[in-house]
């Protein structure tokens, strides 16, 4: 394969403030890349990690935010772009035409799979037409279909980060919900245990799969998890990455129920909060990530990885301060020379 995986790149990571940008920006950091971490909150955690470029940007719905994303990367010489939130899929995709005549890589999927996988009532139409066992969904307008006794949840349709997720055991809690929750939408509740699966798919569709087993979930986020290999699970992951034309680094999710019935909830397309897990397990997932981004091979022998190793997280706190004294110090350095 050819050495040029191991050049220095100046990468931009989005959404640094959360967990999966976080941790990709730490693993770049590592691999030897300049990160240039952006974020719409100034005080994001990953603006303190050591040697980033920290940039303060629009939220994604703001109109000022592909001219702003576009302007960085021109001056700070991003050679790639790589969206760590959800909200960022879309503009960024609508930005690929502009950012390729700039020079800068992106690896998404095209616009119709980005909405496939963001709207989680598109997601259920798709999965459901290729076979693939999804919750049941219902719109707020069609709740009086709802089966009587059915457990449930209310979620943004759009939502990410398990934001306004709620679970109820009555329609009518339901309904009461969808006025209060953004856009919502109403699923079965699925019970048994949950899996992630960190995914890379080449630009030719063959995936690598790391499957890992959510042993302790805290808002949305698997606190402690496992690696783990079956084949019947696999299989569905890489159907469900089919069915979506997904591409890139990504994450699929699902549960197991006690009599082994395989249900697909979602997929992200970023990667997983939990992927370090991977990593340890030896999947060079951020690696073959960068060899991708720039239109080098995937080497899929590069993503195999040992089952039942298990990693646990926690909330770590990264620096305590003085508002106005840290901005101080950056008017400063913006205005050094």
């Amino acid at each position: 394969m050819s050495t040029e995986q191991h050049i220095p790149r100046r990468i931009l990571v989005t959404g640094v403030g959360a967990t999966p940008g976080f941790g990709l920006t730490r693993s770049l950091i590592r691999l030897g890349h300049t990160v240039i971490s952006a974020d719409a909150n100034r005080l994001a955690p990953g603006f303190l990690l050591p040697s980033v470029v920290p940039q303060v940007i629009p939220l994604a719905s703001d109109p000022a935010y592909a001219a702003t994303m576009a302007g960085l990367c021109r001056e700070l010489g991003v050679e790639a772009v790589v969206a760590g939130i959800e909200p960022d899929l879309e503009p960024l995709t609508q930005m690929v035409p502009q950012l390729d005549a700039d020079g800068v890589r992106l690896w998404l999927p095209d616009a119709w799979s980005v909405r496939a996988c963001t709207d989680k009532a598109l997601f259920h139409q798709v999965l459901t037409e290729h076979g693939i066992a999804t919750p049941r969904t219902w719109q707020p307008q069609d709740i009086d279909r709802v089966p009587d006794g059915s457990e449930l949840v209310v979620k943004p349709r759009r939502g990410h980060g398990a934001q306004h997720v709620h679970f109820v055991r009555r329609r009518e809690h339901a309904r009461m919900l969808c006025e209060l929750v953004p856009e919502p939408i109403v699923q079965e509740r699925i019970y048994g245990w949950e899996f992630t699966a960190d995914c890379l798919v080449d630009r030719t569709g063959h995936a690598s799969a790391i499957l890992r087993r959510r042993d302790l979930v805290k808002a949305g986020l698997a606190a402690v998890s496992t690696t783990f290999d079956d084949p019947n699970v696999r299989d569905l992951v890489e159907q469900t990455l089919r069915a979506v034309a997904a591409r890139g680094v990504c994450c699929v999710q699902g549960f197991v129920s006690v009599d082994g019935t395989i249900t697909i909830t979602e997929i992200n397309l970023r990667i997983a909060g939990g992927f370090p897990l991977a990593e340890a397990a030896g999947a060079d997932l951020v690696g073959q990530m960068v060899n991708g981004l720039f239109g080098l091979p995937v080497d899929h022998n590069r993503l195999t990885y040992r089952t039942g190793v298990f990693l646990t997280n926690y909330i770590e706190t990264l620096a305590v301060g003085d508002v106005a004294e840290m901005e101080r110090a950056a008017a400063v350095e913006g205005e050094a020379p």
